[in-house]
């Protein structure tokens, strides 16, 4: 700790302790000095506990500060004490203060300069022996005296405030006691200090890295960002934008592969709602015993999806895949905004806006109120006019994602695409491209790099004849993957999505040698 300076009123410094003590004596003739004993440092430390706990039960800087000066003042017997700190515009501004007394005014008032300043720019403690001194009138003149110290704030090795400190007068007092003791108490409010302004600092950081994702989805899912301009797509583009100015509940009809989520993304990205969280539930992918506490969770567990979907949007991908009971209570959510938890029976509240999903046409009890406002997504197959934006957008994106400088694909590419049919539409067509990149050396794709099942030319440009059972058998393997991919490996929801049984569709599983691992959820 750097040395104790000692100021008198009158701003003369002692040169040494003793003349310190003298000054205090002669200001107060007749009181007999103060012992102390073992006791007193039991104190001091219990102190330093209790101050330790009031600065680090709390967040809030100046409630804690004002709690620890309140039991400094409480324990060491003092008439006040005050935090002051630089503000960063250079002004010094009372933190917070404890006591009858805010010391720092007596110091400013009573020294003949500003103590503060001189410890927060020097960085060393300063300690007044005696404030005040008595007259002829009064027969008591030591109860008008007053002791006081300053001691720095130290932050990172910069000095940011001081803590000030007003004690009763004592002509024996251990300055450098004291001093010591204000120290700690004062290491302890630099540590709180650092700690908040830590917080506040990891708090900005996440702010400011929210906002950025935030502007990130909302430039990825802008309205800009939906691909075509063919008719089919000019007119789902309308219904977007119109359900996007509104808050009413949507149905969007695709089938599988044409980028249902993405439509639901840009809806809620450009909505009112767009700060608020946008949680998705895949009804196919739940079994019917959890799918009610994945959306209204449990009263002793886990919150549901639509408690943490709060505020903002709830997406109910395949959603005809929910049992109808389960379909009941939706209906409520819908029309009255609450629901209970399983195993509870008090009402929550959850303003969420739904955006559910199916690849058909809704066969619910609640298909009527669902449809508040439907929204259909063409199939790949009815806007190939589209195509040769699309495979820019999506080989751009590839390149980008594999670290590949792939700049076009070549017109038999292009043509091979017109010419197929695409079951899996945008989601296969994405599969098809990366496929090609990978094994694409150039800078450009061609058509000996597509997969059998799209490549309807060879590189002579002379068109391909498969035999009816290969083409046959290339198209079931097809659709087989196709509907596993969706129901991520789930086969009995596959048998129900292509309309046959589980037993033929393993049959056929085993007879193409389709390998179903890789598809699981």
């Amino acid at each position: 700790m750097p040395a104790l300076e000692r100021t008198t009123a009158a701003e003369r410094a002692p040169e040494t302790l003793a003349d310190a003590q003298a000054v205090a004596q002669a200001a107060a003739p007749g009181i007999e000095p103060q012992r102390t004993g073992p006791h007193d440092d039991v104190r001091r430390l219990s102190s330093l506990i209790e101050i330790s706990q009031a600065l680090s039960v709390t967040l809030d800087l100046k409630s804690g500060l004002h709690d620890a000066l309140e039991i400094f003042v409480r324990d060491q017997n003092a008439s006040g004490a005050s935090v002051t700190l630089a503000q960063d515009n250079g002004e010094l501004r009372v933190e917070a203060s404890g006591g009858r007394r805010r010391p720092c005014t007596v110091l400013g008032r009573r020294s003949g300069g500003d103590l503060i300043t001189r410890v927060i720019t020097t960085g060393r403690p300063v300690a007044l022996p005696g404030i005040g001194s008595g007259t002829v009138e009064s027969r008591h003149p030591a109860r008008r005296m007053r002791s006081a110290l300053c001691v720095p704030i130290v932050v990172a090795a910069q000095t940011v405030g001081a803590l000030s400190v007003e004690l009763t007068h004592r002509t024996d007092r251990d300055f450098e006691q004291a001093a010591t003791f204000c120290d700690a108490v004062g290491a302890m409010i630099a540590g709180a200090i650092a700690s908040r302004r830590s917080v506040v600092r990891e708090r900005c950081r996440l702010e400011a890295a929210n906002a950025h994702l935030r502007q990130t989805l909302r430039e990825r899912y802008d309205f800009s960002r939906i691909i075509g301009t063919s008719p089919a797509v000019r007119t789902m583009y309308e219904q977007v934008v119109r359900a996007a100015s509104t808050d009413a509940t949507v149905w969007i009809r695709g089938e599988s592969g044409t980028g249902k989520q993405l439509i639901a993304r840009a809806i809620h990205y450009n909505s009112l709602r767009a700060r608020k969280p946008f949680v998705t539930v895949n009804c196919a992918s739940l079994p019917d015993a959890l799918i009610e506490s994945e959306l209204f969770g449990h009263e002793c567990g886990p919150r549901g999806r639509l408690e943490l979907a709060d505020g903002g949007t709830v997406f109910l991908d395949q959603i005809g895949e929910i049992h109808p009971l389960t379909q009941f209570k939706l209906l409520r959510v819908l029309q009255q905004r609450e629901f209970e938890r399983l195993g509870g029976t008090e009402t929550v509240r959850a303003n969420v806006r739904i955006i559910a999903a199916t690849r058909s046409d809704l066969d619910l009890v609640s298909a009527r109120r669902l449809a508040a406002f439907t929204i259909l997504v063409p199939p790949l197959r009815q806007r190939k006019a589209d195509l040769p934006l699309l495979v820019d957008h999506l080989l751009e994106k590839i390149s980008r994602d594999h670290g590949k400088a792939i700049l076009q694909a070549s017109p038999q590419v292009i043509d091979a695409f017109m010419r197929y049919h695409w079951p899996g539409n945008i989601r296969e067509l994405e599969n098809v491209l990366e496929r090609a990149a990978v094994a694409c050396d150039g800078d450009v794709l061609h058509a000996h790099h597509l997969p059998p099942t799209v490549q309807t030319a060879d590189t002579s440009g002379e068109l391909a004849r498969p035999s009816l059972n290969d083409a046959v058998a290339a198209y079931e393997r097809e659709l087989i993957l196709n509907a596993i991919r969706t129901t991520q490996g789930n086969r009995a929801k596959a048998a129900r999505l292509l309309q046959t049984t589980e037993r033929i569709l393993n049959r056929k599983v085993k007879t193409l040698d389709i390998d179903c691992r890789p598809l699981r959820a």
